[in-house]
């Protein structure tokens, strides 16, 4: 069983309805005994870093996931859900999120011709190796909504990256700790493959 955390975020139920499409038993919970019990967990969202992070210390989720991910179980972070998984957000000055990795979410900054929040597919440059991708081709597109992306401090944790205004490092992978910044509930086949590698690890 795979355990999606509600917080009452965006974007929810779309992350269900992939992992039931791959034959998944998918449950949205905020119960921490489902949560310790589940094989995987999944903090999927839209919305901003600040709300989220309140809603999550509301519903006493920040321990819940610092337990998860020290048990080895493995653990996906989705867009908003990447993001919460640093410490800090130049969305929320003054928030703090939950330091589980190292690294800097920063604005997208702005560049002649494109918008911003980015809406819509680009690239990847996959990192060899990088489990969420296996059997994924390089330069394969995937679906984006963001207005601020990720700086990893550890280069090596960089799963996938792409280009828009800047490098954005767009996917991480650290021991039992994963994460996307693009939605692969959204992004067709290969974000179902991404899943899937998920659900296989």
């Amino acid at each position: 069983m795979i355990a999606i955390i509600d917080y009452d975020a965006g974007n929810i139920k779309s992350v269900e309805k992939a992992l039931e499409y791959l034959g998944q038993e998918a449950v949205i919970t905020r119960d921490k005994d489902i949560i310790m019990n589940s094989d995987k967990v999944i903090l999927p969202g839209v919305g901003c870093f600040k709300d989220a992070m309140d809603k999550i210390r509301e519903y006493k989720l920040e321990n819940v996931i610092y337990d998860v991910c020290d048990s080895g179980k493995p653990f996906l972070g989705i867009c908003l859900g990447l993001q919460l998984l640093y410490k800090t957000s130049e969305e929320s000055p003054g928030a703090t999120g939950l330091g589980i990795l190292d690294g800097e979410i920063i604005k997208i900054p702005d560049s002649p011709g494109l918008k911003i929040p980015q809406i819509g597919w680009n690239s990847l440059k996959i990192t060899p190796g990088a489990k969420l991708f296996k059997g994924i081709e390089d330069d394969s597109y995937v679906y984006f909504v963001h207005s601020y992306y990720l700086k990893s401090k550890n280069i090596e944790d960089v799963a996938a990256t792409t280009e828009y205004s800047t490098l954005i490092h767009a996917s991480v992978e650290r021991d039992n700790v994963f994460a996307c910044q693009f939605h692969p509930e959204k992004s067709s086949t290969v974000g179902l493959t991404i899943l899937k590698n998920f659900v296989e690890l």
